[in-house]
């Protein structure tokens, strides 16, 4: 397995202005180029006028003619030429999406984005048996509107929320898309923006299965030349938007994984793999949020908990817990409140449970904890405990929330599938039961 330089993908046509330039002139060398965003030279780093910076500049009636220093510009991350892909893993949870790649003499050899990394991701260490479904859960903003909203009402809430896409549904069915090439689009054809929005979406919308591979996704963005992923279910309803970053993500996970099965062919890495292989193991196994495993790293410390379990003739349980009406958080409070009621969810649970009790982040508002020499009664009595902590917690901002559990005891000989799917349709019964409860 080899991992590129990162100037064997770098983008070297780079569309840049100087940071003495106008408003005006940057935004004619997007137009003219039909280009997103710009690279703004500014001395001795590198910054980006993005289509959202245009948008708030007209939100806040500012003069086109004022220099670019007047603004607040995002400063863009730099990487040597020299350096290797690996060397980049850490600015993939940025949400930057564009890297500068620079010369030893620090001047600009070129850009390298999330595309130019799918591009060159190796299809044989792509994961053939995830499918995106796995992934649905993770709590991704996204946005979605029906065909009659006003197009100047969209890019306001694109400007307020930081939305790069708006998807149109009818029925829940997506119809269209508003990207913000689109916007670009519109701005160089100084269209109507009081016009519904299925007059400038873009249209049909292609998308892909929820039960497709993960393999699957990244092959179709690489051959639509998509920054997103539009997945919807077999009846074709709306299921949510995996973007390249968190595809590529899981790949490198993925490569992580695979490193100790290709020792021969790491010899190049190993001085970069020295220092990073911590870094890459935690990220491959850990939610970036409430630093709690993730779900992949909870199937490993399941089997080792399995066999321990045959071994010493032990009992184990599941509980899977599910925060009640957490949307209702987000579109309340909005997302930072709702991942702050996630971390201090985090913490009531590891205050609460056992040294030898594991607890992981299953998706979203979805957390799944592994007993350890606990039977079904024992399990329902510890969940119990948690679905009274976390509702008498006292959170900031939101007050109180309250959670539903779903318990179940592993049974010899079943898989981990089967235990998680019972715990699972216990949770759905305590939903079904007006929630804050426990079933098994």
């Amino acid at each position: 397995m080899k991992f590129p330089m990162i100037s064997d993908i770098t983008s070297t046509s780079v569309v840049q202005v100087d940071i003495t330039s106008s408003i005006m002139d940057a935004l004619d060398v997007m137009l003219a180029h039909d280009h997103r965003n710009v690279i703004v030279v500014d001395h001795d780093c590198y910054k980006i006028l993005t289509i959202i910076d245009v948008l708030n500049i007209q939100k806040n009636h500012l003069s086109l003619e004022m220099p670019l220093s007047k603004l607040e510009l995002s400063i863009v991350p730099e990487v040597s030429r020299y350096s290797n892909v690996l060397d980049t893993l850490e600015y993939l949870n940025n949400s930057m999406e564009y890297l500068c790649i620079i010369n030893p003499d620090k001047s600009l050899y070129g850009l390298v984005t999330h595309t130019d990394i799918t591009s060159n991701i190796d299809p044989e260490t792509l994961m053939d048996n995830y499918r995106l479904t796995d992934f649905l859960k993770l709590g991704r903003r996204m946005k979605w509107v029906n065909k009659e909203t006003i197009t100047s009402v969209l890019l306001q809430e694109m400007v307020n929320g930081s939305f790069e896409n708006i998807v149109v549904v009818e029925k829940m069915k997506p119809i269209g898309i508003l990207t913000t090439k689109d916007v670009m689009r519109m701005l160089k054809q100084d269209d109507n923006m009081e016009l519904p929005i299925s007059v400038y979406m873009s249209t049909p919308v292609e998308t892909i299965l929820k039960e497709s591979s993960i393999k699957e996704a990244l092959e179709f963005v690489r051959e639509k030349h998509y920054k997103r992923v539009v997945v919807t279910d077999e009846d074709g309803n709306l299921s949510g938007i995996i973007t390249q970053k968190e595809l590529i993500s899981l790949t490198y996970s993925r490569w992580a994984m695979l490193m100790n099965e290709y020792q021969k062919e790491l010899i190049e890495v190993n001085r970069i793999l020295e220092n990073k292989n911590r870094e890459y193991e935690t990220m491959a196994t850990t939610d970036s949020l409430t630093g709690l495993y993730n779900r992949y790293k909870f199937s490993e410390l399941y089997l080792s908990a399995y066999k321990v379990m045959l071994q010493r003739h032990n009992a184990m349980s599941v509980i899977l817990l599910d925060i009640d009406y957490f949307k209702k958080v987000n579109d309340t409070y909005g997302h930072n409140i709702g991942d702050q009621v996630l971390i201090q969810i985090s913490h009531t649970l590891l205050r609460i449970l056992r040294n030898v009790d594991i607890v992981c982040r299953w998706g979203g508002e979805e957390f799944i904890i592994l007993l350890p020499t606990a039977n079904l009664e024992q399990a329902l009595g510890l969940a119990e405990k948690l679905r009274k902590s976390i509702d008498l917690l006292e959170l900031d901002v939101v007050g109180h929330v309250s959670a539903s559990f779903g318990v179940s005891e592993v049974v010899e000989g079943e898989s981990m599938e089967e235990v998680i799917v019972r715990a699972d349709s216990a949770l759905y019964l305590a939903k079904n039961s007006g929630r804050n409860c426990v079933k098994h």
